[in-house]
């Protein structure tokens, strides 16, 4: 019950704490607005989305993977380190000095480089891993448009006219800092980790951008503010976008009552899409179980040879391209900062408080992106590697084949019927067969039987669970008896 409170006080603390920043955030941008100069928010909006909300989170994810993998594993997980200070030195602090000594670790740390690497292209490749991992964020808008003071206030840095093509753009150029990487260490090891990044990545990159294509025919737009949509009471006419409903079963018009109805969102339209992409686009991450590129157990990787801060940049960029795709999932697919139901209602009830109203669908945005972050940290360390010619075989053979069927499809869909009812329709169809596939059990015994009859090849055959020591993960005798200690070794 203790763990329960503690979990839930410390969600409540999370959720504070983003709202805190959101509305310091909007109410910042107002003052510039009002003191500076028009589009001044949108450099506000640097500092705080991609400086402090960013890289926070992508920081703290550091020791967030650590405490979700000691759970999973049943371990105690990070609280050696500790601050010696009165009151505090016998205190761990949930693991969070750990976040500060790794950083002046990195910090402090000898910066070698070898004798006969490309001095230049080995110190340009962190910046090139890091840099447009960064970069894609600028594009994804993080609350609604509102006015605050007499001044429109955007949380977005950027709204060009290409929109997702310069995500594309963007995330393709990650490759080079992985290529050049493996490439100027003059190293083996690491050119052999460059090169499984460099094709790991490019064959990924088709799918990902097929798995797109579909929702921009449903949405008719390449535009991220266009694809996340605005409601009727924001627009004073019809909502558009994820903002709008497909079917609205109760609730009278904007303001009048309750709104509730089925949400326009990706993920109702284009649930092969978001697989496609949420496979594709953490595949790009290289983390387990796409992780080939740095496999430990085959001693290589790309970065072998780095030390230091230039280490902490490869490492740092894989937890921003967390946060990163979470923030696009979530604007492509989860409807960005609307809720499911409901808005119209909220946005007639704080029509006078747009401060309020900008700080609550902010915060709920926030809270998808790392909600969405948890999950890739539940895919991380539940999934073991796959191999090098699994991961080509899904990306090439898999998921652009099904790419290219649903852009087919799709795009048949919306000229029959540009209402996208049709196409909701056809994505529930295969959001149900998803569920019955993923719940469905396989007939027959659970487990394999080992040579001698039993779970498992346990020298003579004995039941594994038969074994006291075997289910606390204990060594067993060449014999197959279990030791006399039965005890837990956690």
């Amino acid at each position: 019950m203790n763990r329960v409170l503690t979990v839930l006080f410390a969600i409540g603390f999370i959720v504070f704490l983003l709202a805190g920043g959101v509305a310091s955030a909007y109410a910042v941008g107002g003052l510039v607005e009002q003191y500076g100069f028009s589009g001044a928010s949108r450099l506000t909006n640097i500092l705080f989305l991609m400086l402090i909300f960013v890289m926070i989170i992508a920081t703290l994810l550091t020791l967030a993977e650590r405490k979700w993998s000691a759970l999973m594993q049943d371990r105690i997980g990070p609280n050696r380190a500790r601050i010696a200070l009165p009151g505090l030195k016998n205190r761990s602090l949930a693991g969070l000095p750990f976040v500060a000594a790794d950083s002046l670790k990195m910090l402090s740390k000898e910066d070698f480089i070898p004798e006969h690497a490309n001095r230049f292209l080995f110190n340009l490749a962190p910046l090139l891993a890091f840099a447009p991992v960064f970069a894609l964020f600028a594009i994804v808008p993080a609350g609604p448009s509102v006015e605050l003071w007499g001044h429109k206030v955007d949380m977005v840095v950027a709204t060009p006219d290409f929109g997702v093509l310069y995500l594309l753009a963007i995330a393709s150029l990650a490759v080079y800092g992985t290529a050049l990487a493996g490439w100027a260490s003059n190293n083996k090891f690491a050119l052999l980790g460059g090169v499984r990044a460099t094709s790991q990545m490019i064959s990924y990159e088709v799918a990902l951008g097929l798995s797109l294509v579909g929702l921009m025919l449903a949405f008719s737009s390449v535009q991220l503010p266009s694809i996340i949509g605005e409601l009727a009471a924001e627009t004073g006419g019809i909502a558009y976008g994820q903002a709008r409903y497909l079917w609205q079963w109760t609730g009278g018009p904007a303001g009048e009552g309750f709104d509730f109805g089925l949400p326009a969102w990706g993920i109702l339209l284009q649930p092969l899409g978001f697989i496609g992409f949420f496979a594709a686009a953490f595949a790009e991450t290289k983390r387990a179980p796409f992780d080939v590129p740095e496999g430990e157990s085959e001693i290589i990787g790309y970065f072998v040879e780095y030390s230091g801060m230039k280490f902490g940049l490869f490492m740092i960029s894989e937890f921003v391209e967390v946060v990163v795709l979470s923030g696009v999932t979530a604007a492509l697919f989860f409807g960005g900062y609307h809720l499911p139901f409901g808005g119209e209602w909220v946005a007639a009830q704080l029509k006078d408080q747009p401060l309020v109203y900008a700080t609550l669908l902010g915060t709920l945005f926030w809270v998808k992106v790392l909600f969405l972050c948890f999950v890739q940290l539940l895919i991380r360390w539940t999934f073991p590697r796959f191999r090098y010619d699994q991961i080509q075989t899904l990306g090439w053979k898999m998921l652009l084949p099904v790419g290219l069927a649903n852009i087919f499809i799709s795009g048949a869909l919306v000229l029959w019927d540009p209402s996208l009812r049709m196409l909701a329709i056809f994505g529930l169809l295969q959001l149900g067969v998803l569920m019955a596939l993923t719940l469905s059990r396989k007939e027959g015994g659970e487990a394999a039987h080992g040579p001698g009859g039993g779970h498992g090849a346990l020298g003579h055959g004995h039941d594994a669970h038969a074994l006291p020591g075997a289910a606390h993960g204990q060594a067993l005798p060449a014999h197959g008896h279990a030791t006399a200690n039965t005890g837990s070794t956690h």
